[in-house]
């Protein structure tokens, strides 16, 4: 295999930034040099960024490109192509992608059907023919406030590279949801009901909880370790909630809701995710707390693009101005997650490390990408 060289850049390592070049071969680092020399062959970068390829935890992009309007159902694997292609042109190289498990299917007007196993199925046969040029991973969200989430689960196992299960509970009035005119807002707005209508949908969810909550959350999780997944709880918003995603083996905490979810989360070792929109918004679109808030407190570990993909790189390069440390803005869009996701091989410029790389042009406030490498393999 023709090795890869790129050279005269700055290279962003774990705890520093130094210039030089490196080499990838056979789809990992093999050597890393400094210096501003430019060898026969070789890519000069031009004194640009390289960094690691971005790694994404939790990402609804897919299903922007599932249904690209309102009950408009686009063909799959074009979606999951064009998919693919956007996170590559935004600079990243591994994504759990985001699938809901659990789902309501009695006839109400704001039920929502299974879609996960059969989308998983196209995603790993893609996967499988090399039509992809990231890698790919799925990321269960398990919801707990369901009717199928059991039944939905049994038809996942150890061979479908389930990385990631996340504890989704969508009940109204607690977590996400406990103000409850930002549910109003949201369920109203996307399937239009009435007053009427969202005060019955509210008090069948409640029901549904109440009836099923335990016993799906307890399956979700004996789920995970049978998938031999990471497990993620999600909008913890109270201490006691934190305590509970660690006795349950939580790994990392998305998009905790509160400063005290935060800081309790981090007294039991669970790393902290925020949404990159969040803090390139300066704050949540829901109320709430904000992203840097918690990074000027040192308690963000790891940020996810959520909903708009090129965010993740800005967001890297924001915290990195933030902390005054670009190599800890990095941080939390390659390592972190990658460690937080059970991935030692990727998220580091390491020798023995994949050839998971990126090349950022900065000048004049601007972000311009350059170049994404997957296993030493240009893909953007």
């Amino acid at each position: 295999m023709t090795a890869t060289v790129l050279a005269n850049a700055k290279l962003v390592l774990d705890q520093e930034v130094v210039t030089g070049a490196l080499r990838i071969k056979d789809g990992v680092i093999t050597a890393i040099d400094p210096g501003t020399g430019v060898p026969s062959g070789a890519e000069d970068c031009e004194g640009d960024l390289i960094m690691p390829g971005l790694i994404e935890l939790h990402t609804d992009n897919l299903e922007r490109h599932i249904e690209p309007r309102p009950r408009v159902n686009w063909p799959h694997a074009s979606a999951i192509i064009a998919h693919d292609a956007e996170l590559a042109s935004v600079g990243i190289t591994t994504v759990f992608d985001a699938l809901r498990v659990g789902s309501v299917v009695s006839n109400t007007k704001a039920s929502y059907g299974e879609y996960a196993r059969l989308l998983a199925d196209e995603i790993l046969d893609l996967r499988a023919k090399g039509a992809l040029r990231i890698s790919h991973f799925l990321h269960l969200r398990a919801e707990v406030c369901s009717e199928t989430l059991t039944a939905e689960l049994a038809k996942f196992g150890p061979a479908d590279r389930i990385g990631i299960v996340s504890l989704m509970d969508h009940t109204p009035g607690q977590r996400q949801f406990r103000d409850l005119s930002q549910l109003r807002a949201y369920v109203c707005g996307k399937h239009g009901l009435s007053e009427d209508d969202f005060q019955a949908h509210v008090a069948s969810q409640i029901a549904l909880s109440e009836r099923l909550g335990v016993q799906h959350e307890r399956a979700a999780v004996s789920e995970a370790a049978r998938f031999g997944a990471v497990l993620a709880s999600h909008d913890d918003t109270s201490a006691e909630q934190v305590a509970t995603s660690a006795r349950q083996g939580v790994h990392f905490a998305e998009f905790p809701t509160t400063l005290e979810a935060a800081l309790a989360c981090h007294k039991l070792g669970i790393k902290v995710m925020m949404g990159a929109p969040n803090l390139i918004r300066g704050g949540s679109h829901s109320g709430n707390v904000a992203a840097h808030v918690l990074a000027e407190a040192d308690l963000l570990d790891i940020v996810s693009s959520d909903y708009v993909p090129s965010a993740l790189l800005s967001s890297a390069l924001l915290l990195g101005d933030l902390w005054e440390d670009l190599p800890r803005g990095v941080r939390c869009v390659t390592r972190a997650p990658a460690q937080a996701a059970g991935l030692p091989d990727r998220g580091t410029i390491a020798l023995g490390a994949r050839g998971d790389l990126i090349r950022v042009h900065r000048a004049a406030g601007l972000t311009c990408l350059r170049g994404t490498w997957v296993q030493g393999k240009r893909v953007a």
